[in-house]
């Protein structure tokens, strides 16, 4: 937990980074932790996308398929896009890879995500609807 709230610090300090978000509908509606405790978690991620530095995007249920689905994925890019760096959560632990291919399947992922996605404001109004669901 400690760990957990430490890492939200970058969201506040003098230059946060900026946090593209894509989560799927259904994971919206899983009541993680209780209904309470999720809807405070979906309201605190309204909240976050109203912030500047943050978009949160929302892949609705009535899309098909869903590249990558069932784990969580990180996309690290920067100037250099040879020095792109992408971290898969696995059950044993992080996977990170760099190499050309997969990065290049991975963009794919995320081009598909971008254009699947409801726009920021549908999104906000989707995960409010859920949380008021609960």
């Amino acid at each position: 937990m400690a760990h957990r709230m430490q890492r939200q610090q970058v969201f506040s300090r003098g230059q946060p980074f900026s946090c593209l978000a894509y989560v799927h509908e259904a994971a919206l509606r899983m009541p993680y932790g209780g209904r309470e405790t999720a809807r405070h978690q979906l309201e605190h991620l309204v909240e976050r996308s109203e912030q500047p530095s943050t978009e949160v995007r929302a892949v609705p249920t009535y899309v098909d398929g869903f590249p990558g689905a069932g784990h969580a994925l990180l996309y690290a890019h920067g100037a250099v896009p040879q020095l792109d760096t992408v971290q898969l959560d696995s059950a044993h632990g992080p996977e990170f890879t760099g190499a050309e291919a997969q990065l290049t399947k991975y963009r794919a992922h995320l081009g598909w995500m971008e254009d699947a996605a409801l726009s920021a404001s549908a999104s906000r109004d989707l995960i409010r609807r859920v949380a008021r669901e609960l």
